[in-house]
């Protein structure tokens, strides 16, 4: 059984997208895409403000920067630049594209089997990175029973979550043949669970 893990990393210094983003602790740095090339460069495709772009080209980290416009660039990153750290590579997982880097912590989901998800732990620590382990779940976990999920799709169908709200807490009794009270109850229940699961993604 798959997991997937949400952890922030610190990129350690000379990392490009660590140094950057540490050069602009308030600004975001998203990664859309990343692939290696030859003798331990890479590329990588980024969106960014564009003081955080056009200072790419100040980092011994990077070869070429080349602005892509609306806010977005290709770069070419050196060998030794920084690409995927070493405990990544150690446990053989890459981190779901894209991914934001934000004063100089990358933010990764990645899923993994659980004795990946360990060893990419202990090979974190082992290297004294620092991070942050955000939220671990099973990717074959559902999170609503059956029922739960027939009534959020319809719910979220019909515009109840809307704002201003498309459809009455009667209406959608009514239109699922539940008794109000039973709904209301139900519909709570929903919004707890989702608040449960996510409450790390949502204030992190």
């Amino acid at each position: 059984m798959s997991q997937i893990v949400r952890i922030e990393v610190r990129l350690p210094d000379g990392h490009w997208a660590g140094e950057a983003t540490r050069n602009y602790p308030n600004a975001v740095l998203q990664i859309i895409e990343t692939m290696p090339l030859s003798k331990g460069r890479g590329t990588a495709q980024i969106a960014a403000e564009s003081e955080l772009i056009a200072d790419l080209e100040n980092l011994r980290g990077i070869e070429t920067v080349n602005p892509l416009g609306e806010g977005k660039a290709s770069v070419t990153i050196a060998s030794g630049g920084g690409g995927f750290i070493k405990p990544l590579r150690t446990v053989g997982v890459v981190p779901r594209t894209p991914f934001d880097v934000i004063d100089g912590w990358a933010d990764w989901t990645i899923q993994c089997s659980s004795s990946q998800a360990k060893q990419l732990v202990r090979e974190i620590q082992a290297e004294k990175i620092q991070m942050r382990l955000k939220s671990t779940r099973s990717s074959e976990e559902k999170l609503l029973t059956r029922r739960q999920r027939e009534v959020f799709e319809l719910a979220l169908r019909r515009g109840y979550w809307s704002a201003p709200r498309e459809i009455t807490l009667t209406d959608l009794s009514d239109e699922l043949g539940t008794a109000k009270s039973t709904l209301s109850v139900m519909l709570h229940a929903i919004e707890c669970k989702i608040i449960d699961r996510y409450y790390n993604e949502i204030i992190g």
